[in-house]
């Protein structure tokens, strides 16, 4: 899995995760758990994973909404 997003922003969660279900890419939000124990603050935030396969869509389909600056930077060498 890769990190698509990165962001404390309960709206923008659940708007990508919106576009992910529209277009049938499964999808995983991580520390969830960590977020709900810190009692919503904001410190820890939410990641957004996808499979390998499904990346590039991904990423392409939040440049397409608009979310390009949300978007996690691709470091080559960095990706598995």
């Amino acid at each position: 899995m890769k990190e698509l997003i990165r962001a404390n922003n309960p709206a923008l969660i659940s708007f990508v995760e919106a576009l992910l279900k529209e277009l049938d890419i499964n999808y995983f939000i991580a520390d969830q758990a960590i977020s709900a124990a810190e009692g919503s603050i904001g410190m820890f935030p939410k990641r957004i994973l996808v499979s390998a396969a499904h990346f590039d869509k991904a990423r392409d389909l939040l440049i397409d909404a608009g979310l390009e600056n949300e978007l996690r930077p691709l470091k080559p060498g960095l990706w598995p």
